[in-house]
């Protein structure tokens, strides 16, 4: 049988985790510390739940530099549940900001203030996506989804990258081709939030970095920007300028831990801008259920229900790793790390472009999700390359069932070693199915 150093996993989710917080992991699942009990049986509401959130929380802070402009908030859902979220809560944001506005102007008048908000909503209201993978995709659809019952047109998908592919995601459009909702200082309204998906893990397209377009330097006086990032699946794998975000969340089981763990670090204005749920019904919209009001899980601690304690645990494991392992550098020497993994194998495939593609285009390649064909999808070749790699170990190499494909998922947790094994495995693979090139001498 095989052991745990023996396999090579790189699976996009759930991913590997780093085998001490696995062994120690497995001590605390059946006696934390001594004390007799199970992290899976300890309250949530006892003090050592308390102190695991607030170490998790110090690391979290601790490796993003995170400003006390911001708080972290642990929550349910992974980033589907955060796909709702956003829209119930920032839509509350921004009728708050209009309702503030009309009473600034309109006085006590209740009823003018209703009126007019509601009013406002159904000619001002637009959420801006950049839509450039398949998460992306799911969570522009949810937002019209949950809109829909006030009509159409609320949704304004500012790109949609398969449009200049072909009709398939793989690039990044220019950002002077999108269309984002011109703000006030251009005789537009702007948009409640700008929303797009740090890295996508269906389709392997990564963003260099925050867009300059939504960066607030750039922006006209006066004129907010609240940009909003699903960072699912490079959590913690470089740096981020976190004061830039409104809003950044990612679920655990890829980068940070396990399952049933969201976190979402939310610039703290936003938790106390929030109207009355009877004036939001009044307007004409949905309040936040209470298991997704990010003002709910951040007055009670992220403990309004019961929270997996053993899963904040091991993310926060995790985190403390990182910060063991680069020491002062911290994210700097994990971004260093993770760009030099995903060049090895980025460097192997292209040496052999006769038998790998590349999926996404090469500016935009993600360093965490490596997606690529073999001979332009050739299924017999694309199954031989699987068993191959299988025979060796390498597992959790196939693509997503809505694209196809190989992806190689180049998380944290992914040690070299088993970055170079694959590498092997390619430069094998692609020698024994090609007839001697320069390539090869």
């Amino acid at each position: 049988m095989p052991g745990r150093d023996d396999v090579a996993y790189f699976g996009a989710g759930p991913a590997p985790l780093p085998t001490p917080v696995l062994t120690k992991g497995a001590e605390a699942f059946v006696n934390f510390e001594s004390t007799g009990l199970s992290l899976a049986e300890i309250s949530h509401r006892s003090q050592t739940a308390t102190k695991i959130l607030a170490d998790t929380k110090a690391a979290l802070a601790s490796l993003l530099q995170i400003p006390d402009s911001h708080e972290i908030l642990f929550m349910h859902g992974g980033g589907s549940g955060e796909f709702s979220a956003v829209v119930l809560n920032m839509v509350s944001v921004w009728v708050e900001k209009q309702r503030r506005k009309a009473e600034a102007e309109l006085g006590g008048d209740e009823e003018k203030i209703l009126e007019r908000v509601r009013n406002e909503l159904r000619s001002d209201l637009r959420l801006d996506y950049l839509v450039t993978g398949s998460w992306s995709l799911k969570a522009s659809q949810e937002a019209a989804n949950l809109l829909e019952p006030l009509g159409k047109g609320f949704v304004n998908v500012a790109v949609d990258s398969r449009q200049s592919n072909a009709g398939k995601f793989g690039t990044i459009p220019s950002e002077d081709t999108w269309s984002l909702t011109p703000p006030r200082s251009r005789s537009g309204k702007g948009s409640a939030f700008v929303y797009y998906c740090d890295n996508e893990t269906v389709d392997g397209v990564e963003f260099p970095g925050l867009p300059k377009s939504l960066d607030q330097s750039s922006q006209a006086e006066g004129d907010e920007l609240l940009v909003v990032a699903d960072m699912s699946s490079n959590f913690l794998s470089r740096r981020v300028d976190v004061s830039k975000y409104a809003v950044i969340f990612g679920g655990a089981q890829k980068n940070v831990g396990i399952t049933d763990v969201t976190l979402v670090i939310v610039r703290k204005e936003l938790l106390s801008s929030h109207p009355s749920s009877s004036f939001l019904h009044a307007v004409g919209v949905w309040s936040p259920p209470t298991i997704l009001s990010w003002p709910v899980i951040a007055k009670n601690n992220s403990l309004y229900n019961t929270m997996p304690i053993f899963s904040i645990w091991i993310a926060g494991e995790v985190m403390r790793g990182l910060v063991a392992t680069h020491g002062q550098k911290g994210l700097e020497g994990q971004e260093e790390l993770a760009n030099l993994k995903a060049k090895i194998l980025y460097d192997v495939l292209d040496t052999y472009p006769e038998v790998y593609q590349v999926v996404p285009h090469q500016p935009v390649r993600s360093r965490m999700n490596i997606c690529f064909r073999i001979r332009q999808g050739d299924a017999g070749q694309e199954k031989a390359f699987l068993e191959h790699a299988e025979a060796q170990l390498l597992q959790g190499l196939k693509g997503h069932r809505s694209v196809g494909g190989i992806r190689a998922s180049n998380y944290n947790a992914v040690p070299m070693t088993n970055v170079q094994k694959l590498a092997a495995c390619l430069t094998d693979f692609a020698r024994k199915s090609t007839p001697a090139t320069s390539a090869d001498s």
